[in-house]
């Protein structure tokens, strides 16, 4: 006996394929149409319910990854911003340096695109199935003093251990507490030569020992970092400021 088309959606529930069940009435139509015979109409079903499925697992690796916001390098304007090493940028972009296990720094005056950047090579890696961290510096540090008052430290520490991508953003865009350094270092030398991670922060390399208040810890941490490090200096104009300029200028426009 045929199903009606409420009873195939319901049984394409409960056989969880709601990527078919959502899209079923439309491709039955077509085939009732005779816009396309039975079996692309399957074939359309099937391809729905697998789009459906990938969609979702990139919405949970998103989640899981930590990252606030899904960033795009299409969206970066380096004309306005001609200092910005584009071309370093770009390799970072392909990614091979995940695959070498190699790290990255960015450091520059606020608002010259550090984040953006840091964050688009991170949704890129999300695309492409690598398992990715984000935190920002302070973040990190907090989920490190919680967790160790927890007593879960050890399984904090394995989930930065065993990401393929940790992106550490704002480095000292706060100020950090007393054990901080010896944080930061932990974490970063569990992860080398073993997995990459990419520091973003406002601050000049030779401002670190000072800041994490231990030059016997900050000289480590950077030769780790730039033993198969990256470093990107990205100078110029502040997009905050011209964001803030464009808005302005809009609402002077409407007035």
């Amino acid at each position: 006996m045929a199903m009606s088309i409420t009873e195939l959606e319901r049984a394409l529930r409960a056989l969880r394929l709601s990527g078919m069940s959502v899209t079923l009435q439309a491709r039955a139509l077509a085939v009732a149409n005779h816009e396309m015979d039975f079996l692309e109409g399957f074939s359309w079903l099937v391809q729905d319910e697998l789009d459906r499925r990938r969609s979702r697992l990139l919405d949970r690796r998103y989640t899981l990854s930590g990252l606030p916001e899904r960033k795009d390098l299409k969206d970066f304007d380096f004309a306005y911003n001609p200092t910005v090493p584009r071309r370093a940028v770009l390799e970072l972009a392909t990614l091979k340096f995940i695959e070498a296990r190699e790290d990255a720094l960015l450091i520059g005056r606020p608002g010259t695109g550090k984040s953006h950047i840091a964050k688009a090579i991170a949704a890129l890696a999300v695309n492409r199935g690598h398992k990715i961290l984000y935190r920002e510096a302070h973040q990190l540090i907090e989920d490190v003093n919680e967790a160790r008052e927890l007593g879960s430290i050890r399984k904090l520490r394995a989930q930065f251990k065993t990401a393929e991508l940790l992106v550490i953003d704002d480095l000292f865009l706060r100020k950090l507490p007393a054990n901080a350094g010896d944080e930061l270092a932990e974490v970063v030398m569990n992860r080398y030569e073993k997995a990459s991670t990419i520091i973003t922060s406002n601050r000049p390399l030779e401002d670190w020992a000072k800041l994490l208040g231990d030059a016997v810890v900050a000289g480590p941490l950077l030769d780790r970092l730039m033993h198969h490090g990256h470093l990107l200096k990205l100078e110029g104009k502040s997009w905050r400021l011209k964001e803030a300029a464009a808005r302005v200028a809009t609402r002077a426009s409407t007035e």
